[in-house]
């Protein structure tokens, strides 16, 4: 996916444990990390927001678009 998410390197910034932003916008520390790592299809902006205001930051500080890095699973019809 060409969309990077870059909350791991925000936590260090502020030095905040994932455990304690889990518990302060009120989601596992599992969700967070699959959030962390990735591994999530979508996050809710109330949830985006909350993050952002615990860690004084903007969305665009925890989240990058790298170009060239889009997973493939099917491949394109106009290359058969």
């Amino acid at each position: 996916m060409p969309i990077l998410v870059k909350l791991d390197e925000m936590l260090v910034r502020r030095k905040v444990k994932s455990r304690d932003l889990a518990a302060h916008i009120g989601i596992t520390e599992a969700n967070l990390s699959l959030l962390k790592s990735g591994k999530v299809k979508g996050v809710r902006f109330d949830t985006l927001a909350a993050i952002c205001e615990y860690l004084a930051c903007q969305p665009g500080d925890l989240l990058a678009w790298s170009p060239g890095t889009e997973e493939r699973t099917e491949p394109d019809a106009a290359s058969d």
